[in-house]
């Protein structure tokens, strides 16, 4: 991955994982109404997927690194 691409892959993961914390840590602390939950669960679902998607990326850019070797 070019250099700027990596930069934007690294913010979105900390990016995502800070929304999750967020949001979990103020729903433990019963910080959202009941007709807001449908539109966290999705950003929260949203930012796990992302999460997934980056870190799949990152596995298959680090096999792919080890094969050049």
């Amino acid at each position: 991955m070019s250099e700027n691409v990596e930069e934007i892959v690294d913010l979105a993961n900390r990016v995502t994982r800070s929304v999750v914390a967020v949001i979990d840590t103020v729903a433990s602390r019963g910080g959202f109404r009941g007709e807001e939950l449908a539109t966290i669960g999705q950003l929260r679902d949203q930012s796990i997927a992302l999460i997934q998607l980056i870190e799949e990326a990152q596995s298959e850019s680090d096999s792919s690194d080890g094969d050049a070797e």
